[in-house]
């Protein structure tokens, strides 16, 4: 059977018959059917069917129906051309690398989408220039009226600074340094103590001159003001109440004596804050206590009491002389 010049014995009906099929199938048909008769009817297969003489007639079978199905697809030219259109079109998978940009083969593919990212960011770049001058163009009146200020500016200042160094520079031919007082000493550029050293001492003038205070100094400060704020204001208080008081003023005169405690012990806070950043330990302040306060606020408003019927006395006896 494998010489050149062999005939298979089987007509084409014949063999669509012996293969169990039918005329136009497709290959695949053809494929599947030869190879369930195989296994039939195969010497070499352990099947109960095995038969060499009828495996001969299917493999001839097969050979003449394969024949003339290759003869149909010659005799096809629409065929033709949709199996060419087929092996020519793109896959599905081209379009998952180079964001479907090119045809052909992967390596065209890769040269047209390196072109295309050049293109592409020479576009960018254009846009960018168009923006950027753009931007520049609308505020070029801007731009222009600031350099003139600013130029204008540096002229005066540097003619100032010209002005001044020739006025120096006349006075000194002249002579009128030559008597100042002090010629020939070394300046005294920092203070009486010569331990300090010369970068703290200007930073220390510096922030005198600018009225910096430390923390310490400003708590005091605070604090004293908040007591004699509250001293005033408890003797205000009781001078509005008179002498006596009625029942309802001392109730009124018990809850402003709450709020002066209250008053203190916030003050008192105060106290503690400025007693952990003072850095010397004579100048710690004690806390206030609310009955001293009360009986200082006593005594102060009958100091103004006697001052005030002294007085009226004083305008009595005037009166009557």
């Amino acid at each position: 059977r494998m010489l050149s010049d062999y005939k298979p014995k089987n007509d084409v009906r014949d063999s669509y018959k012996i293969l169990e099929l039918e005329e136009g199938c497709s290959l695949d048909d053809v494929r599947n059917s030869y190879r369930n008769l195989a296994k039939k009817y195969h010497p070499d297969s352990s099947s109960g069917l095995a038969d060499s003489k009828v495996f001969i007639r299917v493999e001839e079978a097969y050979r003449v129906v394969l024949n003339d199905l290759a003869a149909k697809q010659k005799s096809d030219p629409g065929e033709e051309e949709e199996d060419q259109f087929k092996s020519k079109s793109l896959q599905h998978r081209h379009y998952l690398s180079f964001e479907g940009v090119g045809i052909g083969t992967p390596s065209q593919r890769e040269k047209q989408y390196m072109q295309f990212r050049v293109d592409r960011a020479t576009e960018q770049v254009l846009e960018y220039r168009q923006q950027r001058l753009g931007s520049l163009y609308a505020g070029s009146d801007l731009s222009r009226a600031q350099d003139v200020k600013q130029s204008k500016k540096v002229k005066i200042t540097q003619a100032v600074e010209r002005l001044v160094e020739d006025l120096i520079q006349e006075s000194m031919a002249k002579g009128d340094f030559d008597n100042l007082s002090g010629k020939g000493k070394p300046l005294q550029k920092f203070s009486d103590s010569p331990h300090i050293d010369p970068m703290t001492h200007n930073l220390n003038r510096i922030l005198i001159d600018n009225g910096y205070q430390p923390e310490w100094i400003l708590l005091q400060k605070e604090i004293r003001e908040t007591i004699e704020g509250l001293r005033k204001s408890i003797v205000a208080s009781r001078r509005k109440l008179g002498e006596p008081m009625t029942l309802s003023e001392q109730k009124q005169w018990g809850r402003i004596c709450e709020q002066f405690a209250e008053d203190i012990r916030k003050l008192n806070k105060r106290v503690d804050n400025f007693n952990l950043v003072v850095p010397i330990l004579s100048r710690q302040m004690v806390h206030f206590s609310m009955d001293k306060e009360i009986l200082r606020a006593r005594k102060t408003y009958e100091a103004v009491m006697e001052k005030g019927s002294d007085s009226d006395m004083k305008e009595n006896e005037g009166e009557e002389g």
